[in-house]
């Protein structure tokens, strides 16, 4: 998909997709994203956020969509209660976590071996005594392996981690479907080997 979305050197380590609260989106359609309350910190956004998928000006396409759909909602917490908060707080949690340096760590790296999903689970469970969700693209026709696409960690509303178990009521389908571009992640499977992979191809 890289030429359909003009997708320019995807960085080659974890970045930031979201900040999500769990229930509602878009809950203030009036309050608009605005970037210059984030300039404080615009380089590190750049660099922990990028959007790889829009050449917008100044590529804020993407913060401007997650500021809107969860930001917004996020924003009944009082630490999350302004842009600059919400944006500050989510990088603060991404370098606490610092999945980049966990996974070189536990032996997990980029490249051509496939990993079993369980030994990637148990290595994040021990590192941070939380069980992340992680999630996949499945076997393309014909392959073997899962992708490994994204990382996800749960937070009390304290935003202290817990674990990413599904909430009373709430069924697996619907915690497991996020687009990304048109192909569609879901929670990998255990029994599949895994593909992690060192590039965007």
């Amino acid at each position: 998909q890289m030429s359909a979305n003009d997708c320019q050197d995807p960085p080659q380590y974890w970045t930031i997709h979201g900040l999500w609260p769990d229930k509602g989106e878009e809950c203030n359609r009036t309050w608009h994203f605005n970037v210059t309350e984030i300039k404080d910190f615009l380089s590190d956004m750049r660099h922990y956020w990028p959007d790889v998928l829009h050449s917008s000006l100044n590529r804020t396409q993407f913060w401007k969509h997650e500021w809107e759909k969860h930001g917004t909602c996020a924003a009944t917490l009082q630490v999350l209660n302004s842009q600059k908060k919400y944006f500050g707080k989510a990088l603060e949690l991404y370098e606490h976590i610092d999945l980049n340096s966990c996974l070189l760590k536990a032996g997990i790296k980029p490249g051509s071996s496939y990993y079993q999903m369980t030994a990637i689970k148990e290595a994040l469970t021990k590192f941070y005594g939380v069980t992340p969700k992680i999630q996949c693209l499945p076997p393309e026709e014909g392959e073997k392996a899962q992708t490994i696409g994204q990382i996800e960690f749960c937070f009390t509303k304290q935003l202290q981690l817990r674990n990413c178990t599904a909430l009373k009521g709430e069924s697996d389908s619907m915690q497991a479907a996020f687009k990304l571009g048109t192909e569609e992640l879901s929670v990998c499977s255990d029994t599949l080997p895994t593909y992690y992979p060192s590039q965007v191809q």
